[in-house]
């Protein structure tokens, strides 16, 4: 979970505490009030400092709320649940979706900035928002609060700066307009920061740090993403490098401009949007910057940055009181909602219970720096933190259950204990892992494996579809160990299947394997003749063209006319492709298929 550093004296400060000194007289009662933002208090600051020198440690355990990961908008949340006014931003671009009390209705507000958005980019990385924020002198404790947000919303939201990334830029030496193209990686070079000569785009991320870290965001594309300005000169290389001049923000700088780039629209204005209101909350008048692509868009060619975006969610008052198990009036609702920053109104739809006689409820309007209102139960879920769990009546349960183990977990049980008494050692693994582990050195195609569309690293973006690979992650960094290794594991696997309502299988397998020079066909064959001699269950075996077995030193395990697993001497390709230098068995099967 994301975890935040804060100064405390500007913490306090933020929050509504005038001095910036803490109103709560113990650690219990500020980690009671943290609950309203689902977080916690993980360290206190070093009371032997001055307030103004003191940090604060705290976690949010909530990951649908990128808006908590800074000092202002955690702050924030803490002041609105306390009583404080609902903040208005009137700089964003308008109007508000859909009226009513989420706002006026108004004519956007005109930019006197432009960023022009070339074709050439869109094929790379193709949205940018952005703003210029002026009216204060930029602090030491400020800076360090816009870098960890930056970090922050960067690394954890936009998933390591492939989908979203931030850049903070020196207004009073840019040229406007502001120009995003896509450029050849090869024939442009500028001084990043923290370097003293030219790079080129590609030499960038062979040579600087930062480059080596993110290179993996851009080094298979012909084009790179750059931001200039209308002079030429270098802003930044998205996402890899500010300029070492104009990206170079400091103590002291005044008038700033941020951007965000990404690969994903609504997550590059919702990152914006946190941006702008954090620093509107930090004291900083926002000036909107008008987007002006080349490229048809969503939100149309020509548009301004902050903008609303967020439809308004409606909730009957039926399922709410469905959700919290007592009765609930309008008027309370649109309270604790307003407790929780959001605004709302009493009204009527036809959401109730699916009858199509309307109802009474309430809509809700996101805050705009939010987009976690996806269906009626997350307005739901804001009224019961804007109440507190606290105000609800605890209840004994209505209903008795005695607690017992499924019958596969028994099977599983049972077939662990015949393993450990063959002289293997049990495994557990993570059921995540990379494509290359999972496929390409286990000679795999692919072609059942199941990829989760927004992993947070490549190393865990796909859903294991066998044992083995898991097996042989061990396998490769135990050759110091003492031979031969038994190892095993029963656990769950997962793989296409058209055939499902759901497109795809999870099963129980049992996997294991055998490395040391005496494993050889004849000792996996005889282990899985002994497992399910004890097992009490008859099988048959046939050949196999498995292309993780060696051709002819493979068998298929047929039960019951279907094909259960495979067992054999793993190819000589998948123990290189894993730095093995012994021979090994494998064998895996569905356990599952046994019961």
């Amino acid at each position: 979970m994301p975890k935040i550093e804060v100064n405390e004296e500007v913490f306090y400060a933020l929050a509504g505490f005038p001095g910036g000194k803490s109103p709560w007289k113990t650690k219990e009662a500020f980690e009671e009030a943290l609950t309203c933002a689902k977080a916690e208090l993980d360290e206190e600051g070093d009371t032997s400092l001055p307030p103004g020198e003191r940090t604060l440690k705290i976690e949010l355990n909530d990951t649908n709320r990128p808006d908590l990961w800074g000092a202002a908008g955690c702050a924030r949340q803490l002041r609105v649940y306390n009583g404080g006014a609902i903040p208005a931003y009137p700089f964003f671009a308008g109007p508000r979706p859909g009226g009513g009390n989420g706002g006026p209705a108004k004519a956007a507000n005109k930019a006197r900035r432009q960023v022009l958005v070339q074709e050439t980019v869109r094929g790379v990385r193709p949205w940018l928002a952005g703003f210029v924020a002026s009216g204060r002198t930029v602090s030491d404790p400020l800076l360090r609060d816009m870098i960890q947000t930056q970090e922050k919303l960067a690394w954890n939201f936009g998933r390591k700066r492939r989908t979203v990334s931030m850049g903070l830029y020196r207004t009073a030496m840019i040229r406007w307009p502001i120009v995003y193209r896509g450029a050849d990686p090869d024939a442009v070079s500028f001084v990043p920061l923290q370097w003293k000569t030219p790079l080129t785009l590609r030499e960038i991320l062979r040579q600087h740090p930062k480059g080596k870290e993110y290179a993996f965001i851009q080094e298979h594309e012909p084009i790179h993403p750059l931001l200039t300005d209308s002079a030429g000169a270098v802003l930044s290389y998205p996402p890899i490098i500010n300029s070492a001049d104009l990206g170079a923000v400091q103590v002291g700088d005044a008038d700033l401009f941020v951007e965000i780039t990404g690969t994903d629209q609504g997550a590059v204005n919702l990152t914006l949007n946190i941006v702008a209101c954090d620093l509107a909350d930090h004291g900083f008048a926002i000036e909107p910057v008008e987007i002006a692509y080349e490229y048809d868009t969503p939100l149309g060619r020509n548009y301004t940055t902050p903008c609303y975006f967020q439809e308004p969610v409606f909730c009957s008052l039926a399922r709410i009181e469905k959700y919290l198990g007592e009765k609930v009036s309008a008027p309370d609702c649109v309270a604790a909602l307003a407790r929780m920053g959001v605004r709302a109104e009493a009204a009527e739809d036809t959401e109730r219970g699916g009858n199509t006689k309307p109802g009474p409820g309430v809509r809700a309007w996101p805050p705009e720096y939010r987009n976690d209102f996806l269906h009626a139960a997350d307005v739901m879920e804001d009224i019961m933190m804007g109440r507190g769990l606290s105000s609800f009546k605890p209840e004994r349960p209505r209903d008795f259950t005695v607690g017992r183990l499924t019958p596969l977990t028994i099977w599983s049980r049972r077939i662990k204990e015949i393993m450990a008494g063959l002289g293997y050692q049990e495994m557990i693994y993570n059921y995540l892992g990379s494509r290359k582990d999972l496929v390409e050195r286990m000679n795999g195609d692919g072609s059942r494996i199941i990829r989760i569309s927004n992993p947070m690293t490549e190393n865990y973006e796909y859903v294991r579809d066998s044992v083995l690979a898991s097996l042989m992650q061990s396998e490769a960094v135990s050759g110091h160990a003492a031979y031969p290794h038994r190892i095993f594991e029963t656990g769950k696997i997962a793989r296409l299947d058209a055939g499902t309502n759901e497109g795809s299988v999870t099963r129980q397998y049992l996997g294991f394997l055998h490395a040391g020079t005496e494993a050889n066909f004849n000792t996996v064959a005889a282990e899985l003749q002994t497992l399910f001699y004890y097992l009490a269950r008859d099988y048959g075996v046939e050949e196999s063209a498995d292309p993780r077995f060696i051709p002819g030193r493979a068998a298929a395990i047929r039960y019951g006319g279907t094909a259960l697993g495979v067992f054999g001497e793993l190819h000589p390709q998948v123990l290189e492709n894993w730095g093995v230098a012994v021979p090994c068995t494998a064998c895996e099967l569905d356990a599952e298929a046994l019961l």
